[in-house]
């Protein structure tokens, strides 16, 4: 069966989202150790912390791993910089046009892969030089794509667009989701909220039970007129249904945004004013594991689901 796991050097053909606030060198560092591909969420990070949180997934891991890149970040430039100097071996941008930055990468022997939310966009990646596209659905936890398209309809859209791999990601938690992944085309996988309630995610812990705690329709995407992003039911939440039923302007959904609200949830714990950004496949998700235990689990569920498929 065709992955992603030859091209990137992995065991498995699993990518770890790389989740702001959440996607620490510990997470990296087991996920790659485990078999999969770990990623490093540099969303969060100023400079100085991405270089140190770089060196300590270094350490503590002689396999793959990736830093994931979302463009719009202010200080891009010097995160650029900094992943060339300490030589990551996968990028994944995100946020932005990856063609700005791809000759870039690909000079200094970086895979580069880019996350999009439609065919369109894949299709420029792959005119960019991308090595991959992760394709992710509607489903998907954090900020999401403005078409609204299911992972269900937009992997085999994707699939039929481009020759590059394509990595499937929104609401693949377990082996049967990644199945159906790679029944619909798709020649890998990225989870992304099964990997925040996980022990080495650096995510609160308060904020892990609140995912596990999860239940169907606890989830709703919202802010499209700002940035589309996917929250978890919490009194902020709350706030913001509240400030669209009022009528309000989007300069008034930015302030009540605010600075820091990710940090102050996903990170610092703060259930009541922090922003909670998840996936809808935390419905199904019941128990915090270690990365490890995730993957193992994952790829005995997907070879059980294939060989039920088989007979």
């Amino acid at each position: 069966m065709k992955d992603i796991s030859g091209l990137f050097g992995l065991q498995y053909p699993i990518v770890q989202g790389g989740m702001i606030w959440c996607s620490g060198w510990e997470l990296a560092a087991a996920v790659s150790n485990a078999g999969g591909l770990g990623t490093i969420g540099s969303g969060s990070m100023y400079p100085d912390v991405l270089r140190d949180q770089i060196r300590k997934c270094k350490a503590a891991t002689d396999r793959p791993f990736a830093v994931n890149l979302p463009l719009i970040y202010p200080q891009v430039a010097d995160h650029i910089q900094i992943i060339l100097e300490e030589k990551v071996p996968v990028v994944i941008t995100s946020a932005g046009n990856p063609k700005l930055y791809a000759e870039t990468f690909k000079s200094a022997g970086c895979k580069l892969i880019h996350v999009v939310s439609s065919s369109k966009f894949a299709i420029k990646a792959q005119e960019a030089g991308c090595d991959a596209v992760v394709a992710e659905g509607f489903e998907a936890g954090g900020h999401n794509g403005r078409e609204e398209t299911t992972t269900l309809c937009l992997i085999p859209q994707v699939v039929d667009a481009v020759t590059i791999p394509v990595i499937a990601a929104g609401g693949i938690a377990d082996g049967r989701s990644m199945l159906a992944a790679f029944a619909l085309g798709a020649q890998g996988v990225q989870m992304g909220s099964r990997f925040v309630a996980c022990i080495e995610s650096s995510a609160h812990e308060a904020f892990k039970q609140a995912v596990i705690a999860a239940k169907e329709g606890d989830t709703h995407l919202t802010l499209k007129e700002i940035t589309p992003v996917r929250l978890l039911n919490n009194p902020f939440a709350d706030q913001v249904r509240l400030a669209y039923h009022n009528g309000a302007t989007n300069d008034e959904l930015k302030a009540l945004l605010g600075r820091g609200r990710a940090k102050k949830g996903m990170f610092e714990g703060d259930m009541i004013d922090g922003e909670l950004e998840i996936g809808q496949v935390s419905a199904r998700l019941d128990n915090i594991y270690s990365a490890k235990q995730i993957i193992d689990q994952t790829m005995v569920e997907f070879k059980t689901a294939f060989q039920k498929m088989s007979l």
